[in-house]
């Protein structure tokens, strides 16, 4: 597991990354722009660039032999090309420079990301998955709790300095990465003969693509929610930027403190019996939030709502790898983003609709909603596939 801490680096600053882009260029797109379905729009541009580089990336990294490996090269492109466009951002001079940091920023997070997440299973066995990715997630809550704690504490001192500080922290963990993660050495099924093109309809079995529908719904909900929380907290709790973004560390942290103990429980009764209660469990916190005015209680049921999530999210990916071979992981690694970027493209903008129309109350009844379709689909998935995986 020595070599799954060190892995986890990578997700902690892509999810560091990802929470800081998040919880605060919505306000620099606040100062340009005056509707919220709008800026819901904006900020899924990263995910129409995600919605076909990402699945074609971790293809091309389960084809690609390098002497650093097949992975790492990806890494060692866009890691340093997304630090550099992260410091860009918050130093733009009007709206056409904000959306070129963001564009070029979300394209250079795209050539790392899926092969990022594909290591896990290549140097980790099927049967301690569920814990690896416990583990990996549990650094990536680290990196949002920072994002919104930390982060927060900057960009109230100057908003360029929690920006300055993750594209650091980017290069950081890229030195990590490289020096203790050698593909040669620690993958299971490394060879340097390259494998044929992968086929998708021969992945695509009737429980992953019930699994890929639950993962696009559970994501609407999630992702519109994280999306726009912060907008929510100023605009219908009368909460300051930072409080705002602060609050959601709530649900950050207790889903750091439950990525572990969730992916040792789905090893222990099956990655689907603890999905279905997390998804259950998100239901009901999302429902409850709905009526919440008390900062303190938001917190509370956010802090509830980051535990169920663990459930599902630490789960989802080595349950969507279990039903694939071993030659396709960066494959389906692949497909779980473009699911979840298809989720995110979809969601912001069509929340963002509903509160133009409706207020930001519609937020979390639009999310519940979202989690109960996935709940369907997700009690669909044949159990027995959650091992069957071939070699």
């Amino acid at each position: 597991m020595r070599k799954t801490w060190l892995l986890g680096f990578g997700f902690f600053s892509i999810s560091l990354g990802w929470s800081l882009y998040n919880g605060f260029v919505p306000f620099f797109l606040d100062n340009y722009i005056t509707s919220t379905a709008l800026i819901g729009f904006l900020m899924t541009i990263d995910n129409y660039i995600a919605l076909f580089l990402q699945p074609f990336i971790g293809q091309l990294s389960d084809r690609t032999r390098t002497r650093f490996g097949r992975r790492m090269p990806y890494l060692l492109i866009g890691v340093p090309l997304a630090a550099l466009f992260y410091t860009l951002i918050p130093l733009h001079t009007g709206l056409v420079s904000l959306l070129i940091f963001m564009l070029c920023m979300n394209l250079s997070m795209a050539v790392f990301r899926s092969p990022t997440i594909a290591l896990m299973p290549d140097i980790t066995p099927d049967h301690k998955r569920t814990k690896a990715n416990g583990i990996i997630n549990f650094m990536g809550g680290c990196g949002a709790i920072l994002a919104f704690s930390i982060g927060s504490y900057l960009f109230s001192v100057d908003e360029t300095l929690p920006f300055i500080a993750v594209s650091i922290i980017f290069l950081i963990t890229l030195w990590i990465v490289f020096k203790h993660i050698k593909e040669h050495r620690d993958s299971l099924s490394y060879t340097e003969t390259i494998v044929p093109k992968i086929n998708y309809k021969e992945e695509l079995n009737s429980s992953t693509l019930y699994l890929l529908a639950a993962i696009f719904f559970w994501f609407i909900a999630i992702q519109g929610m994280e999306a726009l929380f912060t907008l929510y907290g100023v605009n219908e709790l009368g909460l300051s930027k930072s409080a705002s973004a602060f609050s959601l560390t709530f649900f950050s942290l207790s889903f750091v403190i439950s990525a572990i103990p969730s992916g040792l429980l789905g090893a222990k009764i099956g990655k689907k019996k603890v999905i279905l209660l997390g998804v259950i469990g998100l239901i009901v916190a999302f429902l409850l939030l709905n009526w919440v005015a008390s900062v303190f209680y938001l917190r509370a049921i956010l802090f509830l709502g980051g535990i169920f999530w663990a459930f599902v999210n630490i789960n989802a990916y080595p349950f969507i790898v279990s039903t694939g071979s071993e030659k396709s992981f960066g494959t389906r690694t692949g497909l779980y983003y473009l699911i979840s970027s298809l989720a995110a493209i979809t969601s912001p903008p069509a929340l963002g609709y509903l509160i133009d129309l409706f207020g930001f109350s519609v937020l979390f009844l639009a999310a519940a909603g979202s989690l109960m379709v996935a709940l369907f689909f997700i009690s669909r998935v044949k159990e027995h596939e959650d091992h069957v995986i071939g070699s």
